[in-house]
């Protein structure tokens, strides 16, 4: 994705969801709320712009009708671990969207889920703000960020074109360290010969004024040599 405007299209609207909703809005992207009570869509207030679907998030009709296909990334945070999974794989099996969350209350299944290629936030380190970073990175709040101002660790996401190179050929390529990557849950700090896996969540260590460049670059394929 691009820090252009997207659409994002949310499982649930309970305080996860709609503080979510809420945040995404003021950046400026378009939001579907899904969720099988209507009354819960008042907790997105009279302010809310987006739009809202009354139904079971994970049922391909309801999904369609919240626009799925044209979606750049889905959420699934409802009360229930298993509607949260379900939905989160039908929307990466069915209509190919790659890019989603699901919350997770059982912390015990969330390392099974992750292994299916589904990132999960678990409950116990849950913030709406995490969701929204594995949504959309570009443009959110840094994971550190230096006294100064001058520099930051930033999650990023990256193009599967990448998937299979060695971390040091990656920062040689985008001139930019990547001291941290979580994989399946767990946080490791990569060697020269570390390969970048399918799901691992990569972290830059980069100097502001270079984050829309970096952002840019990892969001394409590699440049051929």
């Amino acid at each position: 994705m691009t820090g252009e405007d997207v659409h994002i299209v949310i499982m649930g609207c309970g305080r996860v969801g709609s503080s979510l909703a809420r945040s995404l809005e003021k950046r400026g992207h378009s939001v579907v709320v899904i969720d099988t009570d209507a009354d819960s869509f008042r907790r997105l207030g009279p302010e809310f712009k987006g739009s809202t679907v009354k139904g079971v998030g994970f049922d391909r009709t309801v999904l369609e009708k919240a626009d799925i296909r044209n979606a750049d990334g889905f959420a699934a945070v409802s009360s229930g671990d298993n509607s949260n999974v379900l939905a989160a794989r039908v929307v990466r099996e069915e209509f190919g969207l790659d890019n989603v969350v699901a919350r997770i209350y059982d912390q015990g299944r969330a390392e099974v889920y992750e292994r299916l290629g589904i990132p999960t936030v678990a409950t116990v380190r849950w913030a709406a703000d995490q969701v929204l970073r594995s949504l959309m990175p570009e443009g959110s709040e840094p994971a550190w960020r230096d006294p100064s101002g001058q520099a930051r660790l930033i999650r990023i996401n990256t193009h599967a074109g990448w998937v299979g190179m060695k971390i040091s050929t990656i920062q040689a390529q985008i001139h930019t360290p990547l001291p941290f990557l979580q994989r399946f849950g767990t946080g490791i700090v990569p060697d020269p010969s570390t390969l970048l896996q399918d799901g691992d969540v990569v972290y830059a260590a980069v100097e502001v004024e270079r984050v829309p460049e970096v952002e840019r670059l990892l969001a394409a394929p590699p440049a051929r040599r």
